[in-house]
């Protein structure tokens, strides 16, 4: 009698809880199993292990696909705990409802319905737009062997570049190419160097690969599998793709000319470089602004303009439902294209020959306020609790929201409040997206009438 109450409170309870909710509990619960892996004595070096918040930071870190990190990577973890590290980047990564979803799907070969309606609603943010329940399947596994593929690809180029080149064991360079591609594609940040990839600054065998996977899982899984199925026939992409793929390659030029404009003659950056060496370090650094966290130069060491300047590219971030974080790039263009509508005195907001729903408008200024209401609280309260500045605690806070993982060097020395402030700043820049489309969708209620007009003055 008891187990049958308990199954029906159980079943009760999953049917009082919409998709949204599942998948803020299901990021939680692998927050808390990652957090517990790392506590294990086995997961670092010597005894003792690692401390409740440092567990707990590097797991939220890294199923967040920040980067950000209060300890070593690569001296503070043992291979075990690496591997979790790792493990956590691309469950985060793909999301995980969806790595679940998938696993489950391979295992017993079905889908129940309340898992279906979870995946589909995740699914929503990381395949396609609009995806019907019996597309769930397909798409998934879509999803799952695109990342595969692109880190397989990765992981070969950084395996024969450390092999050959730099004469590591082929297990040992397996290791560091498995992680970092994955790290990479899934715009983490990890990296197994305690000086990130600055060792490698004038390396592009290294630095372009691992750019090139950084890029690719900031495009987004809508736009990839689109690629996919329409490269050569550009006519045919949708909004999303041609104005993703257009934001992310201003911003990354951009990006590139700002940071070699703004460093080029500081000799702790880019001033000591050969010519091709800064171009490439220039480059790299914009990429990475992208959300993903590596570092060819010393972060700490830049000028405060190019603090300010990084903090915008963070801010703005990738493309949406893929691996990377902050506004997204399609917030941006929406907000840009409201403005110059509004300037010309027009009324509908046109995009690239297409018209903008209302609801798409109040989407992207509800997601922009959001975010920089999120940032400007939290970096007031970190101010008051350290006193590191503003410049770097606003640092700090962007990085942490949008999931970047770059650092000018304080993370490790934050009083422990300002730590756990940071996490729950990365959890809100990781499923805040997610749990956004969800709830728009499944929340909606219709009004039946309408209040009279009136309007304030603007301006």
């Amino acid at each position: 009698m008891t187990s049958s109450r308990s199954v029906s409170a159980s079943a009760r309870f999953g049917r009082a809880l919409h998709p949204a909710q599942i998948i803020v509990l299901a990021f939680f619960t692998a927050l808390l199993i990652g957090s517990g892996l790392l506590l294990l004595p086995i997961a670092s070096p010597g005894p003792g292990g690692a401390t409740p918040l440092v567990a707990l930071f590097t797991a939220a870190s890294a199923i967040c696909v920040t980067g950000l990190v209060v300890v070593d990577t690569a001296s503070a973890w043992t291979p075990f705990g690496q591997g979790v590290i790792v493990a956590l980047i691309q469950i985060g990564g793909l999301g995980v409802m969806t790595f679940a979803t998938t696993l489950g799907l391979v295992v017993v070969r079905r889908l129940g319905m309340r898992s279906r309606l979870s995946a589909t609603a995740e699914a929503r943010t990381v395949g396609a737009s609009t995806v019907g329940m019996g597309d769930v399947r397909r798409l998934l596994f879509g999803v799952v062997r695109t990342a595969l593929i692109i880190e397989a690809v990765v992981a070969l180029a950084l395996w024969l570049r450390w092999t050959i080149g730099y004469g590591e064991h082929p297990l040992h360079a397996l290791w560091l190419a498995v992680f970092h591609a994955v790290s990479g594609f899934n715009n983490a940040g990890f990296a197994l160097f305690s000086d990130s990839l600055m060792g490698f600054v004038a390396d592009p065998w290294i630095c372009l690969p691992i750019c090139a996977a950084v890029i690719l899982g900031g495009l987004g899984f809508p736009v990839l599998m689109e690629l996919r199925r329409e490269l050569g026939r550009p006519l045919h992409w949708t909004m999303n793709t041609r104005v993703v793929l257009l934001v992310t390659g201003v911003l990354l030029a951009l990006g590139t000319v700002f940071f070699l404009a703004t460093e080029w003659e500081n000799a702790a950056t880019l001033g000591t470089l050969s010519l091709g060496g800064k171009l490439l370090a220039g480059f790299v650094q914009s990429v990475m602004t992208r959300t993903a966290g590596f570092n060819s130069v010393d972060t700490s060491a830049m000028h405060e303009v190019t603090w300010f300047g990084t903090d915008i590219l963070m801010f703005i971030g990738g493309g949406p439902a893929g691996t990377a974080g902050g506004i997204k790039v399609t917030t941006l263009a929406v907000l840009f294209f409201i403005i110059y509508t509004e300037v010309r005195g027009e009324v509908a907001v046109n995009v690239l020959g297409k018209r903008l729903p209302r609801s798409t408008h109040r989407q992207a200024i509800a997601v922009a306020l959001l975010a920089l209401a999120a940032v400007v609280g939290s970096t007031m309260v970190l101010m008051t609790i350290e006193g590191f500045g503003l410049d770097r605690t606003l640092f700090e806070v962007i990085s942490a929201f949008a999931t970047v993982g770059l650092s000018t060097g304080i993370t490790a020395d934050l009083p422990p409040a300002a730590q756990l402030i940071l996490v729950v700043l990365m959890f809100m820049g990781r499923l805040g997206p997610i749990t956004l489309a969800t709830a728009l969708v499944l929340r909606r209620r219709r009004r039946l009438f309408e209040l009279p007009k009136e309007r304030p003055i603007i301006g």
